[in-house]
């Protein structure tokens, strides 16, 4: 069949025209795909976790189901073009709803992964400290202590050992999710000796060790609430080691129990450990917590006194004592005290949740004591008349 030469030129038209306008069509749609979700910036942030083996499309599917991106065809199409759909990294990611489409992309082919944030007081232990980033899903507590407790680590580190106990330094940290134990012990190490500079020459000074320092930094750190005291709990132990004193320190047979709850008196002797500190003489084998860095200030400054003792008092101070005699009747004083304030703490619990059983029972008592005196009142009135006239009658003898 032939065609003239006119409808070929219609043909040719129409196709063009049709060429044209799915070609503009395609571009508009491409380019409103690669534009931001949301033009206005918010400080709220999608999670998106990206596996080991996931290909462009199945990150473009996720992307685009979080409602971070327009279209996963349109991504993967300029992950392609751009030729970084091989290079994405496999991590955690944290995308705003005002990025768009090639910031996301460029963060992934980086791997800026989300930090997830891991708070380290001062005080904690390596258990305790496992547990924390085991909560925050940094790393596993048991792959952690298994290294914090090693040997070899802690003389890779150039520390006293055997453990890592004392010299994780505490502060705020950020790790990714599912970070390598190794790396999270490296920062806090490092973090440490970053701090431990500038006491170092001081220590070296006074003719102190290292393991010294932070061991009785440590108890410090334990027996102290208010950093006011510290230098003085701090002279307290120095003071005991001195004169050749057991430290009797309770935290020391917390730390032995692996647990810091309140302990008896009978666990001061039997508890068998080389950390109990009633039983044994001079400091325990190693630190019993991570102190920060007042703790260890107090240790090397400590304060000019001649205490020997000191009790808590319960409200986070101490009494400070000369003697075992002065320190036995603080002793008595704060028993009493407290004495004194469970009684009040008792009667204004009571009188805040009996009120009504107060006045009722208050009622119901007088109304029997009245019930008992009209009972017994004709008893008690001919009693007592009879009394009256006993001693109204003269006695006369006979002649």
């Amino acid at each position: 069949m032939k065609f003239s030469s006119e409808k070929v030129k219609k043909l040719s038209w129409k196709k063009f025209f049709v060429i044209g306008f799915v070609c503009l069509y395609l571009t508009a749609w491409y380019v409103d795909a690669l534009s931001p979700v949301s033009e206005h910036y918010t400080q709220k942030y999608r999670v998106i976790e990206i596996q080991r083996g996931e290909n462009i499309w199945d990150v473009a599917k996720k992307l685009e189901k979080a409602g971070l991106i327009k279209s996963a065809l349109a991504f993967t199409i300029y992950a392609v073009l751009n030729g970084d759909y091989k290079r994405i990294k496999a991590g955690e990611y944290g995308f705003y709803l005002s990025q768009s489409p090639k910031e996301i992309l460029s963060m992934l082919v980086k791997g800026k992964v989300l930090n997830r944030k891991v708070v380290i007081p001062e005080g904690m232990t390596i258990w305790e400290i496992g547990e924390a980033l085991e909560k925050a899903g940094i790393c596993s507590k048991k792959e952690f202590l298994k290294l914090a407790t090693d040997p070899s680590v802690a003389r890779k580190y150039g520390l006293p050992g055997p453990t890592l106990e004392g010299y994780l330094f505490p502060d705020t940290y950020y790790f990714p999710k599912n970070t390598h134990p190794g790396v999270v012990i490296q920062t806090m190490v490092e973090n440490f000796w970053k701090h431990w500079k500038k006491f170092a020459p001081i220590a070296k000074k006074e003719g102190k060790s290292l393991k010294e320092v932070i061991t009785l930094a440590s108890i410090v750190e334990k027996e102290a609430l208010f950093n006011r005291e510290k230098p003085i709990i701090a002279a307290v132990y120095l003071n005991r080691l001195k004169r050749g004193m057991p430290l009797q320190a309770d935290p020391t047979i917390n730390y032995a129990l692996k647990s810091f709850k309140p302990i008896s008196p009978k666990d001061y002797y039997t508890v068998k450990s080389p950390y109990n500190t009633y039983l044994n003489k001079g400091l325990p084998p190693t630190p019993i917590c991570n102190p920060g860095e007042a703790s260890i200030k107090a240790v090397l400054f400590p304060a000019k006194v001649r205490y020997l003792y000191f009790v808590a008092k319960g409200d986070g101070t101490h009494y400070f004592s000369l003697t075992y005699r002065q320190h036995l009747r603080a002793i008595r004083r704060i028993r009493a005290r407290r004495r004194w304030l469970r009684r009040i703490r008792y009667r204004r619990y009571y009188r805040r949740h009996h009120k009504r059983y107060y006045r009722h029972h208050r009622r119901h008592y007088r109304h029997r004591k009245t019930k008992y005196h009209k009972k017994h009142y004709h008893q008690y009135k001919q009693k007592k008349s009879h009394n009256l006239e006993k001693k109204s009658t003269p006695k006369f003898h006979e002649v």
